[in-house]
């Protein structure tokens, strides 16, 4: 009846170990998980915060269109003004060369006078030369006339000097009159590509206006679309918030439930265990007594290291363990490591060819390190490959979970558990185990344990 119920236990617990394991699984995904979600929380967070910005932009843009808009208005009427004089004012230039040649023929018409009235000059001198010469002839009573001769002589040399400086005078200010008008002609021309360019400027001013009043619009529809981008946001923030204390919550109630299934599970192994030492026999018998048989004959040879020299207490105890650099998983050296590979290891090997059940027989110190192993599990690491490595790199490395710990304080001359065996990023197999206690001089070293599946 104990056997039957011990085997039943044994079955259960394994059974719990496997739930168990799937459970921790579930666990480091949800953590993973969760913490996947703390950084899309925290990119929303991110994202919210540039929203705000994005709005308070929006709502700044949409014042400066509005802004621009009015001063464009504004503006626009004072451009228009002031294109409009200029304008004129260009029109009055150019209405200028009319006038100018105008005044033109005036001056040449003053100088056509000018030059009559030097001829007349001329004209009048030969005539006073004339009667000079006559008041000559006439003696003494013609004397008179000789003086009235002689004045008209002097008037018209002062009337013909005074038509050559009004001559000059005109020839100047004719030349002046020309040179203005060749620069009001050219003024003219620039003139009238001013108004090409205010015409142009005209245009321009009003499709600035357009643009403005169609950036105002578009600045109206970027705010409506922030304004629901930003309920949007506040909604996805409050999702991820709410999703975020559930899988919290989840995660909890995964562990409590794991938690739980370890209890039970230690529980049948306590019956397990106890069913085992009944001594009724059992499928487990068998891989108790090779676990017993190793670790006879692993305590043997130690001790007789011990007694002959080969090795000594304080390499076999030394827990100074010393990291093996650019191991993943991290792997350690200690003082027992050199022997247990050379003596220990063909043992292991032996001992694990016994029955195609059997997983791997290897030793474990007091502190779950493993100082050799099985040589399928005691390959080099290859790197970046921390995956590959824990299943197949197991020596060195340091392993503990509650059923070895629990072998590791009890007393008694073997324990027999199911346990979930660790192949690292959250993955388990379910194994049985027979764990042997080891003590050397009297003193706690570990374990010798075989591993197997049933």
């Amino acid at each position: 009846m104990l056997v039957g119920l011990g085997e039943r236990s044994g079955d259960l617990a394994l059974q719990c170990s496997e739930t168990a394991g799937f459970l921790g699984e579930l666990t480091v995904r949800i953590r993973e998980d969760s913490a996947r979600l703390s950084q899309l929380q925290s990119t929303m967070e991110t994202l919210a915060a540039s929203q705000n910005e994005s709005v308070a932009a929006a709502q700044e843009l949409g014042l400066t269109a509005r802004r621009a808009g009015h001063i464009i208005a504004d503006g626009h009427e004072a451009v228009t003004t002031a294109l409009t004089e200029l304008s004129g004012l260009v029109e009055h230039v150019t209405g200028l060369e009319g006038h100018l040649r105008q005044f033109l023929d005036v001056i040449e018409a003053v100088g056509g006078i000018s030059e009559q009235l030097a001829g007349i000059a001329r004209q009048t001198r030969l005539l006073g030369v004339n009667a000079a010469i006559e008041a000559a002839r006439g003696g003494e009573a013609t004397q008179g006339f000789a003086v009235v001769a002689e004045e008209i002589r002097r008037l018209a040399g002062q009337a013909g000097d005074a038509a050559a400086t009004v001559g000059d005078k005109l020839g100047q200010l004719d030349r002046d009159a020309r040179s203005l008008i060749s620069g009001v002609e050219a003024n003219i021309v620039r003139g009238r590509g001013v108004s090409t360019h205010i015409d142009m400027l005209s245009e321009a001013v009003v499709e600035i206006a357009s643009l403005v009043a169609q950036f105002g619009e578009r600045s109206d529809a970027i705010m409506s679309c922030t304004d629901a981008a930003d309920a949007d946001v506040a909604a996805l923030r409050q999702g991820l918030a709410t999703f975020s204390g559930s899988a919290i919550e989840s995660a909890s109630r995964v562990e409590t439930a794991r938690g739980q299934l370890e209890t039970l599970e230690g529980m049948a192994n306590d019956m397990l265990n106890a069913a085992a030492h009944a001594g009724r026999p059992t499928r487990n018998s068998r891989y108790i007594a090779f676990a017993e048989e190793g670790a006879e004959e692993v305590q043997r040879l130690i001790a007789q290291a011990l007694e002959t020299g080969e090795l000594t207490a304080a390499a076999l105890f030394d827990t100074e363990y010393r990291p093996i650099a650019g191991s993943d998983p991290a792997q350690y050296e200690n003082g027992f490591c050199a022997f247990a590979d050379r003596v220990i290891q063909p043992i292991l090997d032996r001992r694990t060819a016994q029955d195609d059940a059997i997983v791997g027989c290897c030793l474990i110190d007091i502190n779950g390190y493993l100082p050799t192993h099985i040589s399928v599990r005691s390959l080099p690491q290859r790197p970046g490959q921390p995956r590959w490595n824990i299943e197949h790199s197991r020596n060195r490395q340091i392993f503990m979970d509650s059923q070895t710990r629990r072998a590791l304080n009890g007393e008694g001359d073997f324990f027999l558990f199911t346990y979930r065996q660790d192949l690292g990023e959250g993955r388990y197999r379910a194994l049985r185990s027979v764990f042997v206690p080891l003590s050397f001089r009297g003193r706690r070293w570990g374990l010798y344990e075989v591993g197997y599946l049933i």
